[in-house]
This record gives structure tokens, sequence and C-alpha cells, in this order.
């Protein structure tokens, strides 16, 4: 299989995954800059795979996926679907994205019928912060884009999918979790004494260190949809053997608290 350009694909497209037999599924890839798999669009693809297997009066409303080694653009992804329970309230599932070498992704989620109870915010959006429409423009292509506002061990950004995806929820929430990968490590690469002494870009820290993410977990609170601006607020927990760790909010434009996100991502020093 020849990998795709990006510029040839929509994010519709990376999330029409092919039936292959009971419960599995395989997905495409386009070839990132960076030579592997995009880690948001594997945990995507096998959200839109478990939800594949769930009513349509579920909605996911937490994912827990671990990252066990990266993807190749080079073949398919396949991904497969475990039911592990199908509750009065609530379905579970767990899906194993495999290629040639092995298993890439393990990836828990679990899905909730719609409950008329209380609705109370607490989190509230940074109020400092400029608008979507007046930061700085780093296009991230492909589907992303995003205008980034970052300092030590903060990265905040306004982020959205290109593609319109009209009201398909199932769609949207699997572009909030494409586009939930995109910031964690950032927030926590920038807190690493040698970055900042260093003044170091993206280019230079690729040639210095090593970096993966290892596990990444989203809560769904509310929903929103993701080809609109969402604002991504993530901070640092610091850095220990390796690891670093950071988590933060997801917020739409006028404010309402969509969703909360935590990574654990590897920041390895190499040998000088």
């Amino acid at each position: 299989m020849s990998p795709l350009d990006p510029a040839d694909l929509d994010f519709k497209a990376l999330m029409a995954l092919q039936a292959h037999g009971p419960d599995v599924y395989v997905g495409i890839s386009p070839e990132y800059p960076w030579g592997r798999v995009y880690g948001g669009q594997v945990v995507a693809q096998g959200l839109r795979a478990a939800a594949a297997t769930v009513d349509d009066d579920r909605h996911v409303h937490s994912l827990h996926a671990y990252f066990i080694r990266g993807g190749t653009s080079s073949e398919p992804i396949r991904y497969e679907v475990d039911r592990i329970r199908n509750g009065r309230s609530f379905t579970t599932r767990r899906v194993v994205a495999r290629q040639s070498d092995g298993a890439i992704l393990n990836l828990s989620c679990s899905f909730q019928v719609v409950e008329d109870q209380v609705d109370v915010q607490e989190s509230k959006a940074p109020d400092s912060l400029v608008s979507a429409e007046d930061g700085i423009n780093q296009d991230w292509g492909l589907m992303g884009h995003r205008r980034v506002l970052q300092e030590t061990g903060h990265s905040t950004s306004w982020l959205r999918i290109l593609t319109d995806l009209g009201d398909d929820r199932v769609l949207q929430d699997c572009a909030l979790a494409f586009l939930s990968d995109d910031l964690p490590s950032n927030a926590s690469v920038s807190s690493h004494p040698r970055v900042i002494e260093m003044g170091m870009d993206r280019e230079e820290r690729h040639q210095s260190f090593m970096g993966a993410s290892l596990d990444h977990a989203i809560w769904f609170h509310r929903h929103a949809p993701a080809d609109k601006w969402q604002l991504h607020d993530l901070r640092s927990h610091g850095l220990t053997g390796g690891r670093g760790l950071a988590n933060g909010e997801i917020f739409s434009e006028d404010g309402l608290h969509v969703a909360s996100v935590a990574q654990e991502f590897l920041f390895r020093e190499l040998s000088r």
C-alpha cells in the first residue's frame, strides 16, 4: 500500500473504516511529516470502530488508550473490537489496533445513554487569551488547524477539524479525540531545563530527544462540534524518569467545558 498524501484526504475519509469480518475494521493512514502515524488518528479510528458496535442512543463519555508502538503509514491498521459489556445505561468496549509487527494501540472506552440530570459547570476557560481569530496562525496541515499560545509548562491553542462534519455526533467525538493528542506533549516538553536553556525549536528537539505518547485519556463532558473552534488548555505536571505528564481541559468558543484530557509522554534525552 502506498502512503496517502494528506492533501488528498479529509477527516471523513480517514474515519471511513472498512468492515473485515465480525467486529473487525480496517483504516488507512496518510504519511505524516515525522514518519510515524499520528497517535490521535489511531485513537480516533479506534473510537470509530468501537462506536460501530454500539447503539445510536449511547455516546462516548470516556476513553483510555495505551500507545504500544509507533504505527506505519505503509500498511493499513486493523481494529479488533471486544464487546466487553452491554449494560442498561453503559456500554463498554475494548479495541486493539494492529499492524504486521503486532499491536500498536490498546483502547478502552465507555458509552452512556443520554440522561436528563443536573448540569453544573465549575471549570472556566482562561479569560485572558485572544480569540481564535486573533491568535497566531500555525496551520498543522491535513485536518488540524491551530493558533498557539505557548509558555513554559503550559500550552493553549484553538483547534478545529477543517472538514465539515455536520451533525454526525460520532464523527465529532472522533474529531475531538484526534485533536486532543496534539498539545499535551508540548506542555511537558517545554518544562525540560535543556529545552529552556537552549531555546530549542521543534527541529532541534527532535535531534536531541526521543519522544512518544505513552497513554492518553479523555473524559467527554458535553457535546460541541470539533469542526468549530475549541480551546485546548494543557498544563505540565513535570518530568521524571524520562516521562512527562500533562492534563487540561477543552472548551467551546462560548465557554462550554466540553472535555478533559490527560496524557503521559516519553521524552528521553539522546546520548551526546
